[in-house]
């Protein structure tokens, strides 16, 4: 048992779980064949480049005009210099650093909860093993790690009985309104905590308090400021509210919810979306075998479920909801083991670092490794048929490659690409109609007033042009085929 308490067999175990998860992310390539990456890193260089946060449709020709919310500009600014400062291998390597981030701020809130250094890795570990690869390292991860630090706070803010720490949630806020959408997340977990503590608080003056709920811990009018302190800072920024906007937008969307599969239900068909279950289930008993239940965990257990089930991108919000709830057992002071130093934590960082150096050219993440992943997945070989060719737009683009087209071939506005809520559902129905060769493709306006078409040579709407009378194909691969008007 003193083995397992050695600060350095605890600090080896932090530092190869952290690797394992880093040389992962290398050896996946995952960092840098995202398809949303690419408008993500157009975005952040126009930010860059004109000193200011776009409010409409930049870089599409179809959408030009239409209100867009940049809500996730930090992330796109700080993807535009890694880009700028290291090339293509600095966007590999800022994935990275993100993925390594939500790993080790899974295990950093479990170990601020629970004390305990094994337990934090295990749930950390289960959580990762349920979440972490199953999407691209995208601005969510930002909301991933945050989300863990809110939890963190509410949960030892309660256990301690120190209002004063949650203090920290609006400056928490405000950098996270700024980084992702999401943060309305953790805005629910403070409105749900605080809600929970004040509702409690007037069913005690009226008479009414349950001996099986754990009481309320703080006085409700200084949760009461501390929430309205939230709610001003994630109103602190170039897009003031227009993330609510965005949120409103998102609400009524229903076809991309039927098309995207990270936004479909959970399919049980991988060992992963089982693990989101076994921990849903696990947080639930957690929450349940404590002699007082605790109304805030076990209400957000609930809307967690609801939210991961129904959306496959959103289990992570079930798993890390649960992994607190899980670290959140009663322990005593004397049997919890003080957490990393600054110093020790620097040394499990330069071993990590160290791995990656190491792994790196054995998983082919070089420059020339890159290229080649990018090039197996993207028109890089027809877009340069295009440029020695002159040809000019206005340009018609799949929905997948209007990113990487904003990027490679940023002199042609694209017709499309990832930005859902720019182009709304009625645009994107009939993009994906008319890629899928509905009969309504002859139709298709976006289509029809295009003089340079660009479509990965799978679909079926690049077979159907190869006959149609309007157009001629005028180069072909296995991964693009370009069609110019006649």
């Amino acid at each position: 048992m003193s083995f397992l308490r050695n600060r350095w067999v605890q600090l080896s175990v932090l530092s190869g779980f952290l690797a394992f998860i880093g040389v992962n992310a290398l050896r996946l390539k995952y960092c840098v064949i995202d398809y949303d990456l690419w408008w993500h890193l157009k975005v952040g260089d126009w930010i860059v480049e004109h000193s200011a946060v776009p409010h409409t449709g930049i870089l599409s020709r179809t959408a030009a005009d239409h209100p867009w919310v940049a809500y996730s500009w930090g992330y796109e600014v700080l993807l535009s210099r890694f880009y700028a400062w290291f090339g293509l291998a600095g966007m590999g390597v800022f994935g990275t650093l993100l993925t390594i981030g939500v790993a080790y701020s899974a295990y950093w809130m479990a170990r601020r909860i629970s004390g305990n250094f094994w337990l934090a890795v295990i749930l950390a570990a289960l959580g990762c093993s349920a979440y972490l690869f199953n999407g691209m390292p995208r601005p969510v991860f930002f909301s991933q790690m945050l989300y863990c630090l809110t939890l963190a706070i509410l949960l030892e803010a309660q256990r301690r009985e120190r209002i004063e720490l949650l203090y920290w949630l609006p400056p928490l806020l405000l950098l996270w309104a700024n980084l992702h959408i999401q943060f309305i997340y953790g805005l629910f977990a403070v409105c749900l905590f605080v809600g929970v503590n004040v509702l409690q608080q007037w069913l005690d003056a009226a008479g009414w308090t349950p001996s099986f709920l754990k009481p309320a811990s703080f006085p409700a009018e200084r949760l009461l400021v501390i929430l309205g302190l939230c709610f001003l800072a994630t109103l602190a920024g170039p897009n003031l509210y227009r993330p609510y906007v965005a949120v409103l937008v998102y609400t009524k969307s229903k076809f991309a919810y039927n098309i995207i599969m990270e936004l479909q239900p959970l399919s049980f068909r991988g060992l992963s979306n089982f693990t989101e279950l076994f921990l849903g289930a696990a947080g639930f008993y957690a929450v349940g075998w404590q002699r007082k239940i605790e109304p805030f965990k076990l209400l957000l257990l609930v809307v967690a479920s609801a939210v991961a089930f129904r959306t496959t991108r959103d289990g992570w919000f079930l798993c890390f909801s649960a992994i607190a709830c899980l670290a959140d057992f009663p322990v005593a002071q004397e049997k919890r083991s003080r957490l990393e130093s600054w110093m020790e934590l620097a040394v499990a960082g330069a071993a990590v670092a160290a791995a990656l150096v190491v792994a790196a050219p054995l998983v082919d993440f070089d420059a020339r490794g890159i290229d080649r992943a990018i090039s197996a997945d993207y028109p890089v070989n027809a877009v340069n048929f295009l440029r020695r060719q002159g040809y000019s737009g206005p340009l018609y683009n799949n929905l997948n490659w209007g990113g990487f087209l904003m990027w490679y071939l940023p002199e042609l506005p694209v017709a499309v690409d990832g930005r859902n809520d720019l182009y709304g559902d009625a645009m994107d129905k009939v993009f994906y109609e008319s890629q899928s060769a509905f009969p309504s493709y002859t139709t298709d306006p976006y289509l029809d007033e295009s003089h340079l078409v660009i479509l990965d040579s799978t679909l079926p709407l690049a077979k159907l042009l190869t006959v149609d009378n309007r157009f001629q194909m005028v180069y072909h691969d296995d991964i693009a085929t370009v069609f110019t008007r006649r």
